[in-house]
């Protein structure tokens, strides 16, 4: 029986006749497996970048945004008790260093200066007479010497006529009475002499003892009459005022601070997983809140805190109690700014930071233990006090002592100008009358 061809009989016969002619079936993808594919592909390319990212930078950066502005805060406190007349700043004003904050009543210890300023020049006076009663008393010696000289020449005349019957025995006897006596005198002459002596010796007028108790007492009135004027010790701007006009203050009452802005630093609180590769000196990147983004400051790691907060709290976590719970610790670091950019970009403390330290360098040790042998922190306002309390002391002496006080100057010798001073000592001309007398003796 005959059967008919067929379709597919006829398309085999077709492509069996023309086998080159045979093409593919090709499959399109959707696009959402296109968008798929796409989105992997971007993935792929963004995560191998963020690897490689991370291995060349940021594997060394630990970064923390527990991180404020601090600085010094410098306590005006009057180092004496008064009652305030002026008070000079007031809170948020600039001040300058060595400018007058606040001033206290002078007028007790103006009372106290000038009684200590009469002292000095009374005891000046006094030392003065001690070194002129010196050459009064070596005068004395000099006419007690001679007495003895003359006393002894008597004697010796009386005893060559005795044997004659020139004098009698009684006479004889009075002229050895007489050198005894002179001798007496001459040795109480002499002990005077050496007890004023233990007065002055070694010593001039300004260096004596007594001339510098009372100048002691003259710079510790004076100071304390400066002390009535409270100066700015550092440049800054005022803060916590809590001083008023008449209130009286005793010393060590916080009158009001002055916090200088031209160098804070900032304490970055890490954990203390993150401190394992930080050392001192290490840069550091820092943003501020308060001006965002756009400015980056530039420091470096100055030093570590000894302990972690917690450490140092005024209630410290007693964890042998029982009461245990594990918390990751922080602890402080100090970052210096640079200061150009400080100017440029101030800040005030208290404020946020976020902070990025670079740990790439990590040849130096864990914890620096280099001391610091400079001080960091000083003020020059308060220098003049003493300079003019010494000036002041000097100008007493000066206009107390003469130039007889000089009492220096060796009995013989010296320039000329020495031995003129000398030549006008009280007592001086007696002590050379008695002298030249004995040598005629």
């Amino acid at each position: 029986m005959k059967t008919e061809p067929t379709l597919a009989d006829d398309g085999a016969a077709h492509e069996a006749e023309h086998p080159k002619k045979r093409t593919p079936r090709v499959r399109r993808r959707s696009p959402r497996q296109r968008w798929l594919a796409t989105l992997f592909v971007v993935i792929a390319l963004a995560g191998i970048g963020w690897g490689a990212w991370w291995l060349w930078t940021q594997r060394y950066n630990e970064t923390t945004d527990d991180a404020y502005v601090s600085g010094n805060v410098v306590q005006i406190t009057p180092q004496i008790a008064g009652t305030v007349i002026a008070i000079g700043a007031d809170e948020t004003q600039f001040v300058d260093a060595g400018q007058t904050l606040v001033k206290l009543d002078p007028a007790d210890e103006k009372v106290a200066l000038d009684r200590a300023e009469a002292d000095l020049a009374k005891t000046v006076r006094d030392v003065r007479s001690l070194f002129a009663t010196n050459a009064q008393l070596e005068a004395t010696v000099a006419i007690r010497e001679s007495d003895v000289a003359r006393a002894n020449d008597d004697l010796a005349r009386r005893e060559r006529l005795v044997s004659s019957g020139a004098i009698s025995g009684e006479e004889l006897q009075h002229a050895r009475d007489a050198v005894t006596s002179a001798k007496a005198a001459l040795l109480a002459a002499q002990q005077q002499l050496a007890a004023n002596r233990a007065h002055t010796d070694n010593t001039t007028i300004e260096d004596h003892p007594d001339v510098k108790s009372a100048a002691a007492q003259v710079r510790s009135a004076y100071l304390a009459y400066a002390r009535t004027v409270l100066p700015a010790p550092v440049s800054g701007f005022v803060a916590k005022r809590a001083v008023q006009l008449g209130q009286r203050v005793a010393p060590g009452t916080p009158l009001m601070a002055i916090v200088p802005l031209q160098q804070p630093w900032i304490d970055a609180n890490f954990k203390e997983s993150q401190l394992a590769n930080m050392r001192v000196g290490q840069p550091v990147t820092l943003k501020a809140d308060l001006y965002g983004g756009k400015v980056a400051y530039h420091g470096k790691v100055v030093g570590f805190g000894a302990g972690t907060g917690s450490a140092f709290a005024l209630l410290p976590a007693q964890n042998a109690t029982g009461n245990w719970i594990k918390v990751v610790q922080r602890v402080p670091v100090r970052i210096e700014i640079a200061p150009d950019e400080l100017a440029r970009h101030p800040l005030q403390l208290g404020l946020s930071m976020e902070v990025d330290v670079d740990t790439r360098d990590r040849s130096g040790p864990r914890l620096s233990m280099v001391a610091q042998h400079d001080s960091q922190d000083t003020t020059t306002v308060f220098d003049t006090q003493e300079t003019k309390a010494d000036a002041r002391v000097k100008a007493i002496i000066a206009a107390n002592e003469s130039a007889a006080g000089a009492g220096a100057v060796a009995k013989h010798g010296g320039t000329a100008e020495e031995r003129s001073r000398v030549a006008k000592k009280p007592g001086h001309a007696a002590r050379e009358a008695a002298l030249h007398r004995t040598r005629r003796a």
